[in-house]
């Protein structure tokens, strides 16, 4: 039987505005191992952060979680996260405990008007009421240290606009890592930093992965990084996972369109810099009120009559790996079945 810390089932996640239904997230599944890394790739407004918000308990109107399932197992009990109201007792005591969340702009996502000191004290204050307000700081000062913060004495009396982009994000990482968390939720967490950073923040989070069996949902739009990151890839478009698999059988073996899209986009070494990228053509519909068709075939170079008259199923291609598309059903092995 198979060890998992999180279960997502069919989780359909909306927002109702004025001019229709946005379907942000349609019928996603995905399933987290202990001590497993989970990649999320797609384009901007696929609804990868819609997902982990989603999670969270943290969408705010006109959203609304309509559907499906989020299990969470602590290791003593099951629970279903849809059943907790955002503010509920049940979900404030496991978010930002168990389950934690770096978010893709540091500097909007921290409080402005409160030092980091502040808002790692309190966050620790909530979650751990035995330990005194000494106790608390002793612990905030380890974690600046863990994260690699530069003069983290000073730091944890600063203000968020008094640190640069990189001392922020790792600002948020020690804030979201306080608490020890069993899931953590990176939401593009290398945006807008430089290759370097970019490198030590990644190496970061596996370091605190191994010493605390943490298990991570780590969104992006960079391939690169989750080559390296992820031990399983999920492929977003259009509020559906269409294609999922191992690291290994994504990249070596790419069956959806849209996945073959997206590595093919990718710039390759040795490439010569005047030869043109290859690019996806169109852009992501916006999903308001969209027809019952496969979503990726207003830009789909295989479309066919077929794609224009339903969703296609998820179905499995080869072991572990499972794919949304009409071209794919039936195959298995790159072979008939």
């Amino acid at each position: 039987m198979e060890d998992y810390i999180l279960q997502v089932k069919n989780l359909k996640t909306y927002f109702y505005m004025d001019n229709g239904t946005l379907k942000a997230v349609d019928d996603v599944s995905f399933n987290l191992r202990r001590d497993e890394t989970i990649g999320i790739i797609g384009e901007s407004g696929c609804g990868k952060s819609v997902t982990a918000s989603s999670i969270l308990r943290i969408i705010q109107n006109p959203g609304k979680t309509l559907a499906g399932e989020i299990l969470f197992d602590d290791g003593e009990k099951e629970v279903n996260l849809v059943n907790y109201g955002p503010d509920s007792k049940q979900m404030r005591a496991i978010r930002g405990k168990d389950i934690s969340m770096i978010f893709q702009e540091p500097m909007a996502s921290l409080a402005p008007v409160y030092t980091i000191g502040a808002q790692m004290m309190e966050a620790v204050m909530v979650h751990q009421k035995k330990k005194d307000k000494k106790a608390a700081k002793k612990l905030c000062m380890e974690m600046l240290e863990e994260v690699g913060m530069p003069d983290p004495e000073q730091k944890f009396n600063s203000y968020p606009h008094q640190l640069s982009g990189g001392q922020c994000q790792r600002a948020m990482i020690a804030l979201a890592m306080v608490n020890r968390p069993k899931i953590l939720i990176a939401d593009e967490p290398t945006t807008a930093l430089d290759v370097t950073v970019q490198a030590q923040i990644t190496a970061l989070m596996k370091k605190f992965q191994k010493e605390y069996h943490m298990s991570i949902i780590y969104i992006t739009h960079d391939m690169g990084v989750i080559a390296e990151m992820a031990d399983t890839i999920a492929v977003m478009y259009l509020g559906r996972v269409v294609e999922w698999g191992s690291v290994y059988q994504i990249f070596k073996n790419p069956i959806h369109p849209y996945t073959r899209g997206l590595l093919n986009s990718m710039p390759v070494l040795g490439q010569k810099s005047d030869k043109p990228l290859n690019a996806i053509e169109g852009n992501v519909p916006v999903p308001l009120d969209p027809p019952d068709e496969c979503g990726f075939c207003s830009r789909c170079p295989e479309r066919t009559e077929e794609c224009d008259k339903s969703v296609p199923q998820i179905l499995e291609v080869e072991e572990g790996h499972f794919v949304r598309c009409f071209h794919c059903q039936g195959k298995r092995n790159g072979g008939e079945a």
